[in-house]
């Protein structure tokens, strides 16, 4: 393998280890839920990455074939962690915080996470393919 090859392999490498590790003691350090949010969900991912990229690199110009391995776990890594980035995000507000605490909105229904629409009329929702 060429020297150049090796030192951007181990580059990616070091640099998704420090991502790795400075997402693990935000987790562990950060007080709140919504401050922990953001290690596992930014700083891991970018670490995750970092391997991913190595890998890339080192089966492209070793092995001579392209792997899209990593590019679909890529893919689902990137799809995945801002949703459930949100589902927990949502799932503290909905037990942490009351509805009279929140800002105003300009919105419609308000928060959507309290608010029923106006008058609690539920045949606006999206018919499932059942008689009412």
């Amino acid at each position: 393998m060429d020297l150049w090859i090796e030192i951007l392999v181990a580059a990616f490498l070091v640099i998704s280890g420090v991502f790795g590790l400075v997402g693990s003691f935000g987790l562990i350090k950060l007080r709140g839920t919504m401050q922990r949010l953001h290690a596992p969900t930014k700083a891991t991912t970018l670490g995750v990455g970092g391997v991913l990229i190595a890998s890339m690199i080192y089966f492209t110009f070793v092995r001579g074939g392209v792997s899209f391995h990593e590019l679909l776990i890529t893919l689902f890594l990137f799809l995945t962690a801002p949703i459930t980035a949100n589902f927990i995000a949502k799932s503290y507000l909905a037990k942490h915080v009351t509805p009279d605490t929140l800002p105003e909105t300009k919105g419609e229904y308000g928060w959507a996470v309290y608010d029923d629409p106006p008058g609690g009329d539920t045949s606006q929702e999206p018919h499932l393919g059942k008689d009412r």
